[in-house]
């Protein structure tokens, strides 16, 4: 994770909408491309209805055309590890692979890398449903 990833993802969370929660979340995935997609975490009233910050890095990447993320960064506050939720590591299986880096930061910068394999172990992705997709 380079210094860019790690301040645009600080960027994210500060933007985040979490009027309810509180709880502020950036992320950023690195596209194939070496381009970089930001997202932040975007509460609703109709809670849980809203949208995590990976999810939201996921569709910038989609929408600029990439099919691919080589890295992925989340950021949030407190003392604890704030890995992506079980969903969002399923989000990201579909575009990245078992050894894609993911990088779990505070605001004082890198708190520990994990590989996607590590947080989603025996995975079920693409290849499962799309038989002979690379990966």
């Amino acid at each position: 994770m380079d210094d860019a990833m790690f301040n645009l993802a600080q960027q994210a969370m500060a933007k985040a909408y979490a009027p309810y929660s509180k709880f502020r979340v950036g992320a950023v995935v690195r596209g194939e491309s070496g381009a970089l997609y930001a997202g932040c975490n975007v509460e609703n009233a109709a809670f849980p209805e809203g949208c995590c910050a990976e999810a939201a890095a996921i569709s910038q990447l989609v929408m600029a055309g990439e099919e691919k993320l080589i890295e992925a960064a989340v950021i949030g506050t407190g003392d604890a590890l704030v890995t992506p939720c079980g969903g969002c590591r399923q989000r990201l299986r579909e575009f990245a692979d078992a050894a894609t880096p993911i990088h779990v930061c505070g605001p004082e910068g890198l708190r520990r890398s994990f590989t996607l394999g590590e947080l989603l172990p025996f995975s079920f992705g693409p290849e499962h449903v799309r038989p002979g997709r690379d990966e």
